[in-house]
């Protein structure tokens, strides 16, 4: 059978057309399958426990599971990298976080990705900033006393960091800038074994860890609260100072929670997302469960949220350099 030149090329158009058809009709019904959330750290942790209420959320919201899957390992390489090579079709996505996303490029030698091209930006999430705790045998009651007594001991003073190269470890280093401290890391494997030794003055005496793990010690009295790293007080210990009212005005450290899609998710689907985000952050319930955590809701539009990942590359880039960081 002899086809027309003509009508071929009618067919190939017409083909054309119903996939081109198929494929927006699928991003406007998005979603029609499960959706994987993956998280690059273990269960248990602020970013699990975050990812897991949004799960929740979107599940009952969008009218299809979704599941969340960690894959632990490398501060959270991996999984950004699972995420990374995943089909942009809006079915894999990623909770990231201020470290893996923004820090780690400065902080490993090999990284598996590019982090600022290889990810859509959604939106954020929540904020936390980081609680200064120190043991309560530090004879100091606010940081502009506990900067005295480190300066008066240089070299001498440890502080501890749920691992090399993430949030904790790298406020330390930044307020070790900004005070002009000679304060020394110390990397744990997570920020219980951290807390467990600073709770004992085993070898640590301070620690910038994130609000979630490190509060209901303070509150116990097990641990000394100086102060938090974001630029406004806590709501829930809103007589806890910032550093930034303490006399170092620059200070602002808040590590931030957000959902990554990967490049190439077609801009329905990214929008439908970000809605969603907005929708679960009006929710009495999840501002409440969120600000129990000691988190703030953040949502943010794609493109802010991309100037930020850009602005936080930058500023903890030039941190590591500074602070003579080796990439490990």
């Amino acid at each position: 059978m002899r086809v027309n030149k003509n009508n071929f090329f009618s067919i190939v158009i017409g083909l054309m057309a119903v996939l081109f058809c198929s494929a927006a009709i699928s991003q406007v019904n998005y979603p029609v399958r499960p959706i994987k959330l993956i998280v690059g750290y273990a269960p248990g942790g602020t970013t699990d426990i975050i990812a897991r209420i949004f799960a929740e959320r979107f599940t009952v919201s969008m009218g299809q599971p979704v599941y969340v899957e960690n894959i632990p390992g490398a501060g959270g390489n991996l999984g950004a990298a699972a995420v990374a090579r995943a089909a942009p079709d809006g079915y894999t996505l990623q909770l990231g976080t201020m470290g893996n996303m923004t820090i780690n490029p400065s902080v490993y030698k090999n990284m598996p990705i590019d982090t600022l091209k290889a990810f859509q930006p959604i939106s954020n999430i929540a904020t936390v900033p980081n609680i200064v705790v120190v043991n309560p045998s530090v004879p100091v009651k606010n940081i502009k006393e506990f900067v005295d007594w480190a300066k008066a001991r240089p070299g001498q003073v440890f502080f501890a960091s749920s691992g090399n190269g993430n949030a904790p470890h790298m406020t330390g280093e930044l307020f070790n800038l900004a005070a002009g401290l000679e304060m020394i890391h110390v990397p744990y494997k997570g920020s219980g074994p951290a807390l467990v030794d600073l709770m004992a003055g085993q070898g640590v005496q301070v620690m910038f860890d994130n609000i979630p793990s490190a509060i209901n010690f303070v509150r116990g009295g097990k641990l000394k609260a100086l102060a938090v790293t974001g630029a406004n007080r806590v709501a829930t210990e809103p007589n806890l100072p910032t550093i930034k009212e303490s006399g170092y005005p620059d200070f602002v450290v808040e590590t931030w929670f957000g959902l990554f899609a990967p490049a190439g998710t077609p801009r329905p689907i990214v929008d439908k997302l970000n809605a969603e985000i907005l929708a679960a952050l009006k929710s009495p319930d999840i501002q409440n469960r969120l600000k129990d955590l000691g988190t703030q809701p953040s949502w943010t539009s794609p493109e802010d949220y991309q100037k930020l990942l850009e602005s936080d590359y930058k500023k903890w880039a030039d941190v590591a350099k500074k602070a003579k960081i080796e990439a490990q």
